[in-house]
């Protein structure tokens, strides 16, 4: 972990050796747990992050996972996440930026996972937020959906969810939608 204190007082000093009058941009609380939470961070390998405005912009990123087993195995599914001003107290905004068939993923690319709405806790992070999307792609949750269609075709049909799943993600039709290709 990169400890915040002494990196403030080197950016301090270096901007004191070289004679600099510019200020340095003081930090919120949400911004310094955001820092601690990504410096934590324990991605899994089918994981990656990036940081589409630079890594000054530590509110703003994109997680992509790329499950490795289950229905969705192959697929490369990016989220976006948007660290509102009061995180930790408030949960992270987290979006799928592709349209995927999926319980738990409305064609919005809203996602519905419980620690992002009422179980979110400040002692939460953005690593538990990650492992939580990860497991959606390798357990989806037909019993809370924001696709009940997909829902109840993996409570009821699974080989046929699972025809579809495939289906969508080469981009095909499904139930009268078009997803986007991801294979």
């Amino acid at each position: 972990m990169i400890n915040l204190i002494k990196v403030r007082e080197k950016q301090r000093e270096a901007a004191e050796n070289a004679g600099s009058k510019s200020t340095i941009k003081e930090q919120t609380a949400s911004e310094l747990r955001v820092h601690r939470d990504i410096s934590e961070l324990t991605l899994p390998p089918i994981c990656k992050i990036e940081f589409p405005n630079g890594k000054d912009d530590l509110m703003n990123f994109e997680v992509a996972i790329k499950p490795d087993e289950g229905y969705y195995h192959d697929g490369e599914f990016p989220f976006t996440f948007e660290i509102p001003i009061l995180y930790p107290h408030d949960a992270p905004k987290v979006k799928c930026k592709i349209k995927v068939y999926h319980p738990n993923i409305d064609y919005d690319g809203n996602v519905c996972l419980n620690i992002l709405r009422e179980d979110w806790k400040p002692v939460l992070n953005i690593n538990a937020v990650i492992y939580g999307l990860v497991h959606l792609f390798t357990e989806p949750n037909h019993e809370d959906p924001l696709n009940p269609e997909a829902a109840d075709e993996l409570r009821d049909n699974p080989r046929s969810f699972e025809s579809n799943v495939r289906s969508a993600m080469w981009g095909e039709s499904v139930h009268g939608l078009t997803y986007d290709r991801i294979l």
